[in-house]
């Protein structure tokens, strides 16, 4: 029986859940692809802390060369995150003809055209599946069985910390900070949550799903990225009150041969299928000319989740090479001639509809005065909530809008909040009622 040998570089959670799967199921692994998938060697810089898994049999080293150009390794697990080494690494194994398997998104969503190309070059292939919604196969679904599809939308709720902090806050009227904090203690968020709370990690993600979905070089930097830190306990509230949520959404959308391509907290409405998932679950939604919307929901983290699509790529590739196939599939499920550069939509042109909030002196005239400066900037006001008198004489007040351009929307707030009745900046959110 053919042997297919295993290099995984990176042995934190994810890594040591790689190692228990492929110990616990190995016989089941040799039953769905006809060869013994092993793992030859795993490289971290520290090699001595039990990670609770069994590793007899296992080299285990420091030095990620030896494994890197070891001739008889065929697919290396790239686990170690970040830009750099993992990089280097996984260039470093492509041009020694070595399939690569990684869960690593910001590398990707930065370096993927590079690492796309060096994987043609060289007659193998790059598996990420495990690089957007954890275990949820949403990835090798676009590329494979909706393949037939032309995508009109993706939305995603994609980060499970963000989704956690939302749900808390929605469902246990808690304060932002005071969430984050019990988060970082349960482990779904990190020490510094940066790339999570302010939507990186998020936009990482959507511009995988961009280029899969739509066939398309994404520039990171071209996706307007925004976070949750400006929402506050007062906007969750207001929101259920007007028959919505808050989640921290992914949107792509084709309009007229451009790409909306966006990140930030969006309010949908309640009955909608993305409002009802909840603390650290993901779900990603598609839109497909023949399939219609269809929707993924799972754990988008953890050990044994990411551990089961990271493995799901290893035996994609052992059947191929059990076949003798050294690369069935490009990267982004296009024929790599094919992939083009699409425009993306400044974010300026998007047209929504928002809720906004301000923080008000009651004084007469107030509301005429915010009324008209919207109106000047074209901006129709569909309702608007005034709370009753409180002993500080400031007083929230909040408008929701017909659809309105988001340029014209940050003009209007930007005169607005010079007003000397307004204390703070205000605050406004994109609302979506119509997610097709």
């Amino acid at each position: 029986m053919k042997e297919i040998k295993i290099g995984l570089l990176g042995f934190g959670t994810i890594g040591a859940g790689v190692v228990k799967l492929l110990a616990a199921n190995s016989a089941l692994l040799t039953e769905k692809t006809g060869t013994r998938i092993s793992l030859k060697s795993i490289v971290d810089l520290d090699i001595t802390t039990d990670r609770g898994v069994n590793t007899e049999g296992i080299i285990l080293t420091r030095t990620a060369e030896e494994v890197l150009t070891d001739p008889e390794i065929s697919i290396i697990i790239e686990l170690i995150g970040g830009y750099e080494p993992a990089r280097s690494f996984v260039l470093k194994a492509i041009s020694h003809g070595k399939h690569v398997v990684t869960a690593n998104k910001a590398l990707l969503a930065v370096h993927g055209e590079e690492i796309y190309a060096a994987a043609k070059a060289n007659g193998v292939e790059v598996l990420f599946e495990a690089a957007v919604g954890g275990g949820i196969p949403v990835l090798s679904a676009i590329k494979g069985n909706l393949a037939g599809n032309r995508f009109s939308t993706v939305l995603g709720i994609v980060n499970g910390t963000c989704n956690y902090i939302l749900t808390r806050m929605t469902h246990d009227g808690a304060d932002f900070s005071e969430v984050l904090k019990s988060a970082q203690e349960l482990g779904y968020a990190e020490a510094d949550p940066t790339f999570d709370i302010e939507g990186v990690d998020t936009a990482h993600k959507l511009c995988l799903l961009l280029s899969l979905c739509f066939g398309t070089k994404i520039d990171l930097k071209d996706i307007y990225s925004e976070g949750i830190t400006s929402i506050s306990s007062e906007d969750v509230d207001f929101a259920k009150s007007l028959g919505y949520r808050i989640k921290l959404l992914a949107i792509g959308k084709m309009d007229d041969g451009q790409i909306e391509a966006r990140v930030h907290p969006t309010m949908i409405p309640i009955d909608y299928p993305l409002a009802d998932v909840h603390g650290v679950f993901n779900a990603i939604r598609l839109t497909g000319d023949f399939i219609g919307p269809v929707m993924f929901y799972g754990r988008g983290a953890g050990m044994d989740a990411t551990a089961s699509a990271v493995v799901g790529d290893v035996i994609d590739l052992s059947r191929s090479m059990g076949a003798g196939i050294s690369r069935r599939c490009a990267p982004l499920g296009y024929l790599d001639e094919k992939v083009s550069t699409l425009t993306i939509k400044p974010m300026g042109e998007i047209v929504s509809k928002y809720y906004i909030r301000f923080q008000a002196l009651d004084r007469p005239g107030v509301l005429a005065r915010i009324a008209g400066a919207l109106g000047a900037s074209g901006i129709s006001i569909a309702s608007m909530l005034q709370s009753a008198r409180s002993a500080s004489e400031v007083v929230p007040i909040v408008i929701m809008t017909h659809e309105a351009r988001e340029s014209d929307m940050r003009r209007a707030l930007a005169e607005i909040d010079t007003y000397e009745v307004i204390r703070g900046k205000s605050t406004f959110i994109r609302i979506e009622d119509n997610l097709e």
